[in-house]
């Protein structure tokens, strides 16, 4: 290998970079002339799978198989990969009968890939390929055959797989898509296979999962009870606030540390009845609220509070601010 370098100027680099994706840009446009009813047909297959879609390939081909199979298992579409190389060492035991392979070579003329195809036909497995065209071993002994056309790669010696990567890559997306309409795929549906992310607790996360409930001796006071007991109930509930009941215990209003503080600074009574300071028909949201929901409604409103009442009026829970920043909801 040569280690000469030659001078390149910034401008040289920059106009380099410019060409290559130029260079890739042109082959997806030629991928999109590609897409005909051979696609629908490979959706159609996939789509009727009653196992899981096994991903291969070999090299440049298995690394972008590998992201392909990932995007599948993440959008409803039950998938994996499987090394060509190690499935004829015993790995082929991972496919069986009502999956689907979705095998890529940009040749078509992948040995490992080969070596597995009597195995594929002795189990009826469909056989999908994906290549630059239709000649090859791969394409002829695959059921459907889908193709990227014949595009120059990005590589200056037109060698290192770059621009058929990213056609591969596209193609592999563009059927993960599709597959997301046709399954009528929601974002709930995403967040159950994202649930450590930040977006799996926006979509997963409800208020029930993370409000003050009743056996947390949460903080009431009837209505004609005096202000200066409600401080002791605010103070031993440490939620900055207090629920308003009437003597069936059914909610009529709420006091919180900030009524507190405004009605000091007007020189309230501390004798007062709860029934003349407190706020009348506070927000309320139901426990199978989004925590994200139930903290727009707070950011909306001003409050930091939001109480969950049950249907005869009675205070079921409390959620706070506090508890969904805490939670990592946004």
């Amino acid at each position: 290998m040569s280690n000469t370098q030659i001078n390149v100027t910034h401008e040289q680099f920059i106009s380099t970079a410019i060409e290559a994706i130029n260079t890739e840009i042109a082959a997806l446009s030629l991928l999109t002339e590609q897409i005909d009813d051979r696609f629908a047909q490979a959706c159609d297959v996939i789509l009727a799978c009653q196992g899981r879609v096994v991903v291969t390939g070999m090299g440049k081909s298995g690394l972008i198989g590998r992201k392909i199979a990932a995007t599948f298992a993440s959008t409803g579409t039950p998938a994996f990969f499987m090394h060509p190389g190690e499935a004829g060492h015993g790995d082929l035991g991972m496919l069986v009968k009502g999956d689907v392979l979705l095998a890529i070579s940009n040749s078509g003329e992948s040995d490992e890939i080969k070596m597995l195809l009597p195995v594929v036909k002795r189990l009826d497995i469909p056989l999908i390929s994906i290549s630059r065209d239709k000649r090859g071993m791969l394409p002829h002994a695959a059921d459907i055959v889908l193709t990227l056309g014949k595009s120059q790669e990005a590589c200056p010696l037109n060698l290192a797989p770059t621009s058929s990567t990213t056609a591969t890559l596209a193609l592999g997306d563009a059927l993960a898509v599709a597959l997301v309409h046709a399954r009528n795929f929601t974002s709930e549906d995403f967040a159950l296979s994202h649930p450590a992310g930040a977006l799996g607790r926006q979509l997963l996360t409800r208020v029930e999962d993370l409000m003050h409930t009743k056996s947390e001796d949460l903080p009431l006071i009837y209505q004609q009870a005096p202000l200066q007991e409600a401080l002791f109930t605010m103070s031993a509930g440490r939620l900055g606030m207090t629920v308003v009941t009437d003597d069936n215990e059914k909610v009529v209003g709420v006091f919180t540390d900030g009524d507190l503080r405004r009605g000091l600074e007007k020189g309230i009574d501390l004798q007062t009845p709860m029934r003349e300071v407190m706020v009348r028909n506070p927000r309320h949201v139901s426990k199978t609220m989004r925590a994200s929901d139930a903290l727009s409604v707070m950011n909306e409103s001003g409050i930091s509070q939001l109480l969950i009442i049950d249907d005869e009026g009675r205070l079921e829970a409390i959620i706070t601010v506090h508890d969904l920043l805490k939670a990592g909801v946004k």
